[in-house]
Order: C-alpha cells, then structure tokens, then sequence
C-alpha cells in the first residue's frame, strides 16, 4: 500500500489556511492574532524538534529514557494546566502534578498490561504517544474543570456560605460547584464519544489508516483509545480538585483567596 508523503513545499500549502481564521480575529478586534501566530510558529518549531528526537528514542528504545521524556511531560503539563487554570503555581502545582501522576499509572498499567498486554510496558512506540494522548486530554480537560470550579467558587461564594451556614459539611457545600465543573468540562468530550465515526474519525484512527493499518485494527485501538482518555481525564480532574481543597480552605472552611490568582481569573 502506498502512503503519500507531504513534502515541505506541501506543507507550506497548509499555512496558507490561517489567514482565514487570522482574518476573523483581527477584524472582530479579538486581540488573539498574535497569540495564534505565535502559538502556530510554537507548534512548527516544537514538533518538528519532538519529531526528530522521537527517530532517535524509537530506535534506542530504553525504558528510562521513555520514562523520563514522559515525566518531561508530565511535569510541563501540569504547570500548563495551573497556569491557564488562573490558579497560584505555589499552591497548585503539586496537587495537579500528583493527579495526573496517579490517572496516567493507573490507566497505562491498565491499558498497556491488560488490554494489549505489551511485553516491554515502555516501548516507546506505545508508550509515549499512547501516554501523549491520555495526557494532552487530561490537560484540556483539567483547565475547564478547574477553572470553572473555582472561578464559580468564587464568584459565588455567599451561595457557598449558605450552604455551610446550612449545616453542610464543606464537601456537600461544594458539591454543586463541582457538578458544574464536571459537565462543562466532560460535556464535548460524551458529545465526540457519542457520534465518532458518524461524522467524524478521529486523529489515531485516520493515522493508523493512513500509515496502512487495517480498519479494524485501528477502530479497536480507537475504542479503547476513547474510553481511556475519558477514565484518565475524570480521575485527574477528581483528584485535581479533591486535593487541592486541601490547601484552598482554612479551619473554618473559608476560601483562601489569596491562593487564587485573579489575574488568571
């Protein structure tokens, strides 16, 4: 089976599309043409970096070095998710870091032990992207959870301090909070589960196909694919939230606001 190759001439082609986009946002005065820009030029310059080293780690193939690149990951992840949560790093970091450490061991373990049974669990060629995909999921995911949780925590706080003057233990108090959060953040991802593969095929899938897998194949992998990245992003969001409430809230269950950067929110 033959797979066309996009040399960079055609790839230069593809650029040519943002000038739709860029077109709208500078003249609806959105302020965002230079964040798109620059975010496209950041794309370009750091997969194509990832895509030369990842020759290298899919030839050496050892555990640690995979280990690590995805703890790189990790760790990149997590800031990303605090800083554009508009939460305090200081505060946050750790909990979300641990959160997602937590969902990505058990999914992987899960996924790569029992489902396809991997002889070496860190091959790099599931092991990263496999691991890649569960994480870029639970970190979009993440900051509409967290943000929506927090910045409706502190918007409506008196509803909060009603609860709690109500008799309500702190987690019944937040439990409307948290119900909200939870659907804005899980509600396009049930929405994709929903209708893929009606009227849409998803990236791993279309890549499996085009790279000459069989259709099959690729769908299973996309099934599963789908139903590990939904499990990995609720577990991260829920672990995300419970532990840092740990440090947002004194004695007397009153938010810290200090610990909430409102600049971000």
């Amino acid at each position: 089976m033959d797979i066309y190759q996009i040399d960079n001439s055609n790839l230069a082609l593809g650029y040519i599309l943002l000038v739709i986009p860029v077109f709208f946002l500078w003249y609806f005065q959105t302020g965002l043409v230079k964040d798109t820009l620059i975010s496209a030029i950041r794309m370009t310059i750091q997969l194509l970096l990832v895509g030369v080293y990842l020759e290298y780690i899919f030839e050496i193939n050892s555990w640690w070095i995979n280990f690590l690149w995805v703890v790189v990951m990790v760790f990149i992840a997590s800031y990303t998710i605090t800083k554009r949560s508009g939460l305090t790093i200081k505060v946050f970091i750790l909990p979300i870091l641990f959160s997602i450490s937590i969902s990505l061991l058990i999914i992987d373990t899960y996924f790569f032990g029992l489902v396809i049974r991997l002889d070496n669990f860190f091959d790099a060629r599931y092991f990263i992207p496999i691991t890649g995909m569960l994480l870029g999921n639970c970190l979009r995911t993440n900051i509409i959870a967290l943000n929506s949780f927090y910045l409706s925590l502190k918007k409506d706080e008196t509803l909060y301090r009603f609860f709690i003057a109500n008799g309500a233990t702190r987690n019944e108090a937040i439990k409307y909070f948290m119900r909200d959060s939870l659907q804005k953040a899980f509600n396009p991802t049930i929405a994709t589960m929903s209708v893929i593969g009606l009227i849409s095929l998803p990236g791993m899938m279309t890549g499996q196909i085009l790279g000459g897998s069989s259709p099959n194949v690729a769908i299973k992998y996309q099934i599963m694919l789908m139903l590990t990245i939904f499990v990995s992003a609720m577990i991260s969001v829920i672990l995300s939230i419970l532990l840092s409430n740990l440090f947002i809230f004194n004695k007397f269950d009153n938010l810290k606001y200090r610990i909430i950067d409102t600049k971000g929110l």
